[in-house]
């Protein structure tokens, strides 16, 4: 059919930002589609124009009514960088389409700063729970950050001061190389910018205070990280475990018997667009998940409140199977291990922790049918002896670890 799609971004400066080019491609297009502030760029001329629809996903059934007419996406910046240009890639080939990017709103923002943008962590806030913002918090951290409106930016400050990071410089960007741009500084503590325009970017650069949590990405955190009543993986075990389930971009992780959901967060918190499903038959342990998922940067967290392996069977048939599966809890349940693995699909990985003689024998059981790995990870902490003080162990885990082939 050839190129009969054309994606073109453009800025706040409208047409006259335009390359010869994309300006060649709005001015041919028989339908321009886009947001109604990108269309009230092109002066009206009779030609089909056509604003976004609602739901957004018609947009697709949209675009097929049209192919092989010239159509012209308007589109905010880099159609690429959180853009339009993902969604529709999913349904037109991409030697259908044409595809001329301006600036990013990241670019435009680094211009101005003066940063370097592979050396910052770049996010977006429209459309999702602001609370994703919280797992880039760190100690010197640069972090860019697309708004959905006004209010994220004294959202933004607001979680930074929960953090203990109060003395970090906020940035706000608003309609960057446009007539309406405006810039301005203050610190997350000193935040009080009350007239900000829904069309705006954030930067910021942590700046934590010496009694500031120490919230890695790198697992484990400390256990008090978490909201829990004992039953959680505790962070040395976590830390082997996380180890061992190899968290990569992506891909999708069951956390089953979850407690309250520490290696499920962990798991996202480590590898960028990793995601969790965690499954637990505690109402009140859901609770403490959510809460926690939440506080630590991971509101995307799935949690189920099911009995395993019963659960697993709607989630495999809902979702489509796991890359990774942790079983930290309910290895007594008679073949909760055989319902993960074969839940697996080839190449996918399974842990699983034990600490009693039962779940042991399930772990040995696993380990004969499947194969993978064996071992037990001893910790012991320094603690009060009388006058004294010596290392107090811990209940030893037994770790299993297997790749399905």
């Amino acid at each position: 059919m050839g190129a009969w799609l054309t994606i073109v971004g453009i800025g706040e400066d409208g047409l006259d930002g335009l390359g010869a080019a994309a300006r060649d491609a709005v001015e041919a297009a028989e339908t321009l589609v886009g947001g109604a502030r990108h269309l009230a760029m092109v002066p009206p001329d009779g030609r089909e124009r056509l604003e976004w629809p609602r739901p957004f996903s018609g947009l697709a059934e949209e675009l097929r009514a049209r192919a092989g007419r010239r159509v012209c996406i308007l589109a905010t910046g880099d159609p690429f960088c959180y853009g339009v240009g993902t969604v529709i890639a999913r349904h037109v080939p991409l030697d259908e389409m044409r595809v001329h990017p301006a600036p990013s709103a990241f670019s435009l923002a680094c211009a101005r700063l003066g940063w370097s943008l592979p050396d910052v962590e770049t996010l977006t806030l429209h459309g999702r729970p602001p609370a994703t913002f919280r797992a880039a918090i760190g100690p010197g951290a640069r972090v860019l950050v697309l708004s959905h409106d006004a209010a994220t930016p004294a959202a933004i400050a607001e979680m930074l001061r929960d953090a203990g990071h109060g003395e970090s410089r906020v940035v706000v960007l608003e309609h960057l190389a446009g007539a309406g741009e405006r810039v301005r500084e203050t610190t997350a503590r000193g935040f009080a910018l009350d007239d900000v325009r829904d069309f705006n970017t954030v930067a910021v650069e942590c700046a934590a205070a010496p009694d500031a949590p120490l919230l890695a990405r790198v697992p484990g955190l400390p256990d008090d990280a978490f909201e829990h009543d004992g039953q959680l993986t505790k962070r040395a075990a976590r830390a082997a475990a996380l180890a061992a389930l190899a968290p990569c971009p992506g891909q999708l992780l069951w956390d089953v018997g979850a407690g309250c959901g520490s290696v499920g967060i962990e798991w996202m918190r480590a590898a960028r667009g990793a995601r969790a499903i965690a499954v637990e038959r505690s109402a009140r342990r859901v609770g403490f998940i959510e809460r926690n998922a939440e506080r630590l940067g991971t509101p995307g967290l799935r949690v189920v409140e099911g009995e395993a392996p019963d659960a697993l069977a709607d989630l495999l048939r809902d979702g489509g199977p796991p890359d990774v599966v942790f079983a930290g809890g309910g290895l007594s349940s008679p073949n909760l291990l055989d319902a993960c693995w074969k839940a697996l699909p080839s190449g996918g990985r399974l842990v699983a922790h034990a600490v009693s003689h039962e779940g042991e024998r399930a772990l040995f059981d696993a380990h004969a049918a499947f194969g993978g790995e064996l071992s037990r990870i001893a910790v012991s902490h320094a603690a009060p002896l009388g006058r004294f003080r010596a290392f107090r162990p811990a209940y030893p885990v037994t770790e299993l670890a297997v790749r399905k082939r």
